[in-house]
This record gives C-alpha cells, structure tokens and sequence, in this order.
C-alpha cells in the first residue's frame, strides 16, 4: 500500500511524501524546503530515501540538499533541466522509470511550464505528479514552452483513466475555478465543484489532490477544442 501525505509550504506550495509500507520507503517529490518535509516524515517514523523533481524551479527543488545532507536521500530529476539541478544522482526522460519498493513511476516528458518539466505516473497505482504542469481547473504558465506542448500535454493527461489521482504542487484551485466560470459559466459540474471548493477554502481546507475524471468535467485548459483556444485562455488568465 502507498501512502501520500501532504506538507503544506511556503505560501501555496505542496510537496508530497510518497511511502510503501511494504518496504519502508518514502519519496519526497518537488521539496521547496527542506525542515517541514523532514518534520512531516519523522513524525511518521519515515526516513527519506529518495527526492523526485518534476522541474528546476526554486519552489521545487529548493530543499534538495538539505534533505540529501540529512537522510543520504537520491535525489532523480529531468534530464533536459540537469544543468538547473545541481543536486541530481539520476536524469530521466520520457518512458524512464523510477521505483518506491515493488511499485514503479513512468516518466512522461510534459514540457511547457518549463522546457524539460516532467511528471511521474504511478499507473498500477493510478496515481500521477504533476508538477506545475496540471492544476484542478488550471495549468500552469507557459514561462519557457509553448501553447502547442501544453495542448499535446493537456490530452496525455486526459487519455489517462478517470480515477487517476493528480498530485500536483499549488493550492491554485478558488482562483482557477474563478476564471474558469467567467469562460463556461453554463458548465454544471463546474459550478457545483467551485460551490465546494469555496467551502473548503472557507473551512481552510486543501482542494487538491484532484482525479482526472474531475478536470475533464471542469478544467478549461483540458477542456480547450483546439491549441489556439487554449492559448487564448492561457493569456487571459495571465492578465485577469
């Protein structure tokens, strides 16, 4: 069995900590920093033996060497980001994998947000880390890549089954599902899902994880007919 517990950093940042009971191991994926995550794991009795990164941002990987100073951790990131990630033991690409104890993460190069940003799926596990890349009713911003890779990202992620849960690394979701009803205010389930993400928010709870299912119902970007429709939405975002 996996767990996955979330470490709340930073103003909105999540890092995740992935542990298999069966052998004892704990991944942190995308640590910001370094003391919260080691807290969260020792309150477990978790060591951390291994950090994966989805891209080189400093919210991402900013407590790589701290945490590899503490635990000996290995630290595996995007091979086409290795020159921005001083800290990696292990580059991965596309189809590479990654295993915690019997279970095994795919890597899928998911490029837009920045050039060599990738996630990990977990598919036995249906479970997949985004990174920056998918949010609930979002994505990220195209700071290095374009809107065509984010299109072609938006439909991997869509082709994935439904119940995959989506770990990914900001608590973006009330001002994405904001934006979004002002581009399908018609949509049902997106009304209904903002009604209780403004709850949870009120009660100062998270809203992610999210599933697949639910960002095909709701995100826009996933939702986008075509590149260029994607694109404008990408832009008006930027400059609500």
């Amino acid at each position: 069995m996996l767990q996955v517990v979330r470490v709340p950093v930073l103003s909105d940042n999540y890092v995740w900590l992935l542990h298999d009971d069966a052998s004892g191991e704990t991944v942190a994926v995308d640590p910001a920093v370094a003391d919260p995550v080691l807290v969260a794991a020792a309150e477990r009795g978790w060591t951390i033996g291994q950090i994966w990164n989805t891209h080189w941002h400093g919210d991402h990987v900013g407590g790589n060497a701290a945490i590899k100073a503490a635990t000996g951790c290995r630290i595996t990131g995007p091979a086409a980001e290795a020159g921005k990630i001083g800290t990696l033991d292990r580059q991965v690409g596309e189809e590479d994998q990654v295993r915690i104890g019997g279970h095994v993460a795919t890597v899928m190069e998911v490029p837009a947000h920045t050039a060599g940003h990738i996630a990990y799926h977990l598919a036995d596990d249906r479970i997949i880390f985004v990174g920056d890349t998918l949010f609930a009713m979002g994505c990220g911003r195209l700071f290095e890549g374009t809107a065509e890779q984010m299109f072609a990202n938006m439909a991997r992620f869509a082709a994935l089954p439904d119940e995959t849960t989506v770990y990914c690394a900001h608590e973006y979701t009330q001002g994405n599902g904001r934006f979004a009803l002002t581009v399908e205010p018609d949509n049902q389930a997106l009304a209904a899902r903002m009604k209780e993400v403004d709850a949870a928010r009120a009660r100062g709870e998270a809203t992610v994880p999210t599933t697949i299912g639910q960002e095909r119902a709701t995100n826009i970007f996933m939702r986008a007919g075509d590149v260029a429709e994607l694109a404008r939405r990408r832009t008006a975002k930027d400059t609500a």
